[in-house]
């Protein structure tokens, strides 16, 4: 067991182009008011410029703000810029990353600047009042601290005439940002839009210093859990999953090769089937100019149950797609060899997704040798349909997702079975120099049978949405999806959408979950506003929102029995009037928001790949919602969502390469839960929960996992779920309150009573007699041992503001010593420490750190020595509590100080003791 660990992602400056502010905003968060203005103007005293705390700082001569001039004094002057910083057309080089676990930033390097140019520092609220920029140019520096002038600021300075933003220099850890405005002549253009809509997006991305999101209470290596793996040699892209649960297989596609292996212990291959490309179609495909080696092979991407004998299964087969049937009892492939253009891509490195449905398939992929015609299609017995080839429908999409949602029984509309499938695309809404990414919810009916005259074995109800997935207050817009997981429990009153995004420039390294009720999506669908085509040249916004007549059927519905009623039996049916409509307005105007308006959980330095979701009732009723996350790295979080915030259970090292999670699959099969986790080089089967690492009840509480309680009777922690019955005693408290733990004294040190040091001579004893516990002796005289409490037991007394102790004790060798970091940063002040010698040659150390603070915050104590070092580490959660709390507090704090006391008096004692005993020695 290690102590959680955030990654350290070093970040490059970003590069290429995006949307404005304004323009963003209005493709990605819900409309406001005209005439809104932003909140409240930034500070206007002037900061020097910063870029990095461990380098040079610089300025430029500074030249006088312009009318009217802000309260703020100028900018010191200080030495030119570097060499580099003034070469004509030079790059910006890239930061170096940095150490420490907030994952700061390296020193900002110079930035490209023409000859003779004029350059200035200004405060935001120099830019604020800037009505044009100084002759020749400027670089205009602010401070993070003034994000609520971000928008505004980026609005204005896209529309000064005399000026456009380029990105140069970001730092993160500090706040600070550099931007510099090149003088230009006013252009109404994309080009100035677009690099106003750059300096944007960067705007609300580098507005992240403040550390997202909950730290992973505990991180477990890939070799301290029980997991289980499954590769071969030769094989890899192990990528394609399909799970049996009936049956208890798990079916596995690689390239060249199908697995079925036992879904209880995946290490137990129990059938085979390798598909190979043939030698022809490898030497076509490598005069194509693709790698005969690498690419002209046969990547599975499509394995679906059709039904109990046969799965439906495609591979790209050397760029030339082709489907077959897979027998389950002999496990040998039909030869049936269907083409499978639109049903599986040609290149194993574009995306895909596909759903099987009532034996029909659903597929989104590219559907052409150059993967430029994107198509999202039904197959097999029922007549195909697909996606009209134009770029309203689809635009550059990344498939990610696809699944049906059922319609109620028991409803009485007659409502559709629906197939939604999840996208990120390159805006159709607007233009610039640069593709801004929009992330999408596309809804298909599964009755759909094309239109009788227009849109001919195209979807008749094909229709399209944005999901949105910000942090208001942050300016920070996710835009970018990455997987998508539909939640149907029998508890729910309707199925959850939990979507995984991360930024379009996701240098800064942070990712997000947001959540979506179907009401809200069917909402949009049924009752939202259209868009359409309003191209005006040289202007950006190239859709808006379309308020004329809406025919009747209403475009892009299912046939229900409203339709049926005005004898509208299907969709070839439909008048060419709606049909026509839906052909022209593909995307709809409103946007999907998420539930309570932001992220469930927003992340730093991560990037989240793929998810899936379980519903578990804790012991005391309550139902929580457990998020299982794979990274970019290789590793799994598990996360759950509680009254205060979200809390990340734990940090599972997957795969030892830290190679991306590209596939994550849940079995939730009553008292067998398990993860299957697919990467490039193999499978890894881990189960829900590691209950039994918690040794302690203090530690099995403070897990706050739904999964797991603490069992008295056998002094362990339990899987609840692989239990027979429900135990009345067991302990568990998902809010961290380990206070129902008969252990949990709050009192650091065991209790002091009398000791007794007689001295050594013929006739005394020969060791002195103490009420100590066991845990202070030790047969190894260089063991190296903390002493209870951890820091992790002191997690639930210490989550309100205000100033607030931690207490780690030790003993090991002689010259042992503390050290505590906070955050990953080593901590020099308010630190106090006491050590004494013990009678084998140890040393017992205490050492405490006082301390306060405003925002979530990581402490680690870690006692060092020559023969080893041991860590124990807290997360403080800032909650702000009552007044009771706070009394409840002092009094602990008051009970903690005494036993500090007595601990002190008693080593006095000792000490006494033993100069007299020396003493009577020398006699």
């Amino acid at each position: 067991m290690s102590p959680s660990a955030a990654a350290v992602n070093g970040a490059a400056p970003p590069a290429g182009e995006g949307p404005s502010t304004a323009e963003l905003r209005a493709a990605q968060a819900p409309a406001k008011p005209p005439g809104a203005s932003p909140a409240g103007s930034a500070p206007s005293s002037a900061r020097p410029p910063y870029c990095g705390a461990t380098q040079t700082c610089y300025t430029r001569a500074p030249t006088p703000p312009p009318p009217p001039p802000p309260p703020a004094a100028a900018p010191p002057a200080a030495a030119t810029l570097p060499p580099a910083a003034r070469e004509e057309g030079a790059a910006p080089a890239q930061p170096q990353p940095r150490g420490g676990r907030r994952g700061g930033r390296g020193p900002c390097e110079g930035s490209a600047a023409a000859p003779r140019r004029k350059d200035i520092f200004l405060t935001a609220s120099q830019l604020w009042s800037a009505q044009e920029a100084p002759k020749g140019g400027s670089i205009i520096y602010f401070s993070g601290k003034q994000k609520n002038a971000l928008s505004h600021t980026s609005q204005q300075l896209c529309s000064l005439g005399s000026v456009w933003a380029v990105f140069v220099c970001s730092i993160l850890e500090n706040k600070r940002y550099l931007l510099q405005l090149s003088r230009e002549p006013r252009r109404a253009g994309t080009l100035k839009m677009a690099l106003c809509a750059f300096y944007a997006v960067w705007g609300f991305l580098l507005d992240v210093s403040v550390a997202f999101g909950p730290v992973p209470r505990m991180t477990w290596e890939h070799k301290e859990v029980q997991l289980i793996h499954f590769n071969e040699s030769k094989v890899s892209n192990y990528s394609t999953l399909l799970l049996n649960e009936d049956k208890n297989v798990l079916y596995v596609g690689a390239r060249d090769v199908i697995f079925a292996l036992n879904a209880v212990n995946i290490a137990e291959k129990q059938n085979e089937l390798h598909w190979k490309v043939t030698e022809d179609k490898r030497t076509k495909c490598a005069v194509k100019g693709k790698s005969e080696q690498t690419e002209c092979r046969n990547y599975l991407r499509v394995l679906q149950q059709l039904n109990d004998t046969f799965l439906y299964v495609c591979g790209t087969n050397a760029f030339q797609p082709t489907c077959d049937y897979l027998n389950l009892i002999s496990f040998e492939l039909g030869g049936k060899n269907e083409d499978g253009k639109g049903r599986c891509p040609f290149d194993p490195a574009h995306s895909y997704t596909s759903v099987m449905v009532d034996e029909e398939l659903y597929s989104g992929t590219p559907y052409n040798f150059l993967g430029s015609e994107p198509v999202i299609s039904r197959h097999l017995h029922r007549s195909s349909l697909r996606t009209e080839y134009a770029i309203p429908w689809l635009n550059e999409p990344n498939f990610v997702f696809a699944d049906v949602i059922r319609a109620d029984p028991n409803s009485t509309d007659g409502e559709d079975d629906k197939i939604y499938f999840f996208f990120t695309e390159v805006s159709v809404e607007y233009e610039f120099v640069g593709k801004l990414l929009i992330p999408r919810i596309a809804r298909v009916c599964k009755s759909d049978q094309g239109g009788l005259r227009i849109l001919q074995k195209k979807w008749t109800s094909f229709l399209k949405a944005r999901l949105i997935c910000t942090i208001p207050d942050k300016n920070l817009i996710f835009n970018v999806i990455n997987d998508v997981f539909i939640l149907k429990s029998p508890t729910l009153k309707e199925p959850v959408i939990y979507g995984v995004f991360t930024p379009q420039l996701n240098d800064v390294g942070i990712s997000a979950v947001c959540a979506y009720s179907l009401s809200a999506v069917e909402e949009v669908f049924s009752k939202g506003k259209y868009m359409q085509s309003a191209t005006v040249e040289q202007f950006h916004i190239k859709w808006v929102q379309y308020n004329g007549e809406i025919p009747n059927p209403r475009p892009g519905a299912c046939i229900n029995n409203e339709a049926r009623a005005s004898n509208y039996m299907s969709s070839l049916n439909l008048p060419d009037k709606t049909l026509q409509f839906v052909k022209d307005h593909p995307l709809m105007d409103d946007s999907v928001t998420p539930m309570g308006d932001r992220p469930r959980l927003v992340k730093r330095d991560v990037k989240y790949t793929q998810i899936v979701v379980d519903r578990v009732r804790a012991l005391n009723g309550t139902i929580y919602d457990v998020m299982f996350i794979g990274t970019d790295r290789g590793a799994l979080h598990k996360a759950i969502s509680y009254e205060n915030g979200m809390h990340i259970i734990e940090e599972t090292q997957l795969f030892p390469d830290f190679e991306p999670v590209q596939t994550l699959l849940l079995s939730s099969k009553t008292g067998r839960r398990y993860l299957f986790a697919a990467s490039n080089s193999g499978v890894v089967q881990s189960p829900v929960s590691f209950c039994d690492k918690y040794t302690t009840c203090v530690d099995c509480v403070l897990a706050r996992d739904p999964y797991c309680a603490w069992k008295p009777l056998e002094a362990s922690c339990i899987d609840i779920f692989k239990e027979s019955e429900m135990g009345r005693n067991w302990i568990q408290n998902i809010g961290g309150d380990a206070s129902s733990c008969s252990a949990s004294s709050p009192i650091p040190f065991p209790p002091t009573g009398t000791s007794f040091l007689s001295c050594v001579g013929s006739d005394s004893p020969p060791s002195p007699t103490s009420t100590q516990p066991d845990v202070w002796s030790s047969k190894d005289p260089v063991k190296v041992m903390l002493l209870p409490p951890f820091l992790s037991d002191q997690a639930q007394h210490v989550s309100v503001r205000g100033r607030f102790h931690l207490f780690c004790q030790a003993t090991g060798p002689d010259n042992s010593y503390f050290v505590w970091r906070k955050n990953g940063q080593k901590i020099k002040a308010c630190i106090t420490e006491q050590s004494h010698l013990l009678l084998d040659g140890r040393v017992h150390v205490l050492s405490w750190v006082k301390d306060s603070v405003s925002e979530n915050t990581e402490y680690r104590c870690s006692f060092i020595s020559k023969v080893g070092n041991v860590t124990s580490e807290v997360l403080i959660t800032v909650e702000d509590k009552d007044s009771s709390g706070q009394d409840a507090w002092t009094k602990e704090f008051d009970t903690w100080r005494n036993a500090i006391s007595e601990h002190d008096k008693m080593m006095q004692t000792w000490r006494k003791t033993w100069e007299t005993c020396n003493k009577r020695n020398s006699l």
